[in-house]
């Protein structure tokens, strides 16, 4: 049996730069993985079998699933496998958690199944199956452009802690719904993605008030959910607060694990939002942030 950890994401930036021709935005990001993760294991079966931990979500219409059967139908092979995946990662709150179980499948198969593809034949075969999972293969910081599945490698950076809250998704089909609702006001030339990429390759650090994120203000516009708990965040004291991903999850990035922990504390037992701390992941090992 393999056990990987599938990390989540965070995006500390995301800017967009205008609506393509296939439908999708082009966008600029810079992601990093968090130390939450969903446990996934595999291990040898006849069949193709995905089990979690969240009921809703087994079988055929789980994004691991899908891109354990792309694999095996790319290599041109028969084998089988079962999937278990724990859940850690809320489902659907823009933190890349499905993406991030599809990635771990095509990092752990090709070991299961020992077919010896390059990293660039997973990035590849996983731009198929969703945007983030390219950059999930293999974690860490980088830029993502294109509509995200282009990666270029960061070094690590020093980076404050999260406070991550959960209010509830209203939409059907939140990411298409969320970019839908953009126009070409929200539309950006990415300068301040650049900016903060020169910054963390030059050996620069990652204030909190340089991260952005485009669905900032579209998301507390569309759900009173967001705005609610963004309130409520700002309330206990949090200042930079920006959406993860298309949302609905909102975070707040803090240089000291102390007041991470009392935001938290404040949002979880006080204001009754489901919230945790996190922070990067590979997190580097720097005196400039409180452990």
């Amino acid at each position: 049996m393999l056990t990987i950890q599938a990390r989540a994401k965070l995006n500390l930036t995301l800017e967009a730069l205008g609506r393509r021709e296939d439908g999708f935005h082009e966008i600029v990001s810079i992601m990093q993985t968090l130390e939450l993760a969903d446990t996934v294991k595999l291990s040898p079966a006849e069949s193709l079998d995905l089990r979690c931990s969240v009921p809703a979500l087994e079988g055929t219409r789980n994004l691991a699933w899908t891109a354990a059967d792309t694999l095996r139908r790319e290599a041109g092979i028969g084998e089988g496998a079962l999937i278990e995946i724990e859940k850690r990662i809320p489902v659907s709150a823009g933190l890349g958690g499905g993406s991030a179980d599809a990635a771990a499948a095509l990092v752990g198969l090709d070991r299961l199944w020992k077919l010896g593809l390059s990293r660039d034949d997973l990035r590849s075969l996983g731009a198929r199956i969703g945007s983030d999972v390219p950059f999930l293969i293999d974690g860490g910081i980088a830029m993502a452009i294109g509509r995200g599945e282009k990666i270029r490698p960061l070094p690590s950076a020093p980076l404050p802690w999260f406070v991550l809250s959960f209010p509830k998704s209203n939409a059907a089909d939140k990411t298409a719904s969320m970019y839908a609702a953009l126009d070409h006001m929200d539309f950006t030339r990415g300068a301040l993605t650049h900016k903060l990429e020169a910054r963390i390759r030059n050996g620069g650090d990652v204030p909190p008030q340089l991260l952005f994120n485009v669905f900032d203000s579209v998301a507390r516009s569309v759900n009173a959910d967001v705005d609610a708990c963004w309130n409520d965040m700002r309330a206990a004291g949090a200042r930079e607060i920006h959406v993860c991903g298309s949302g609905p999850a909102i975070y707040a990035a803090l240089e000291r694990r102390e007041f991470a922990t009392t935001v938290h504390l404040v949002m979880e037992k006080i204001k009754g939002w489901h919230s945790l701390v996190t922070r990067a992941w590979p997190h580097p090992d720097s005196a400039r942030w409180t452990r």
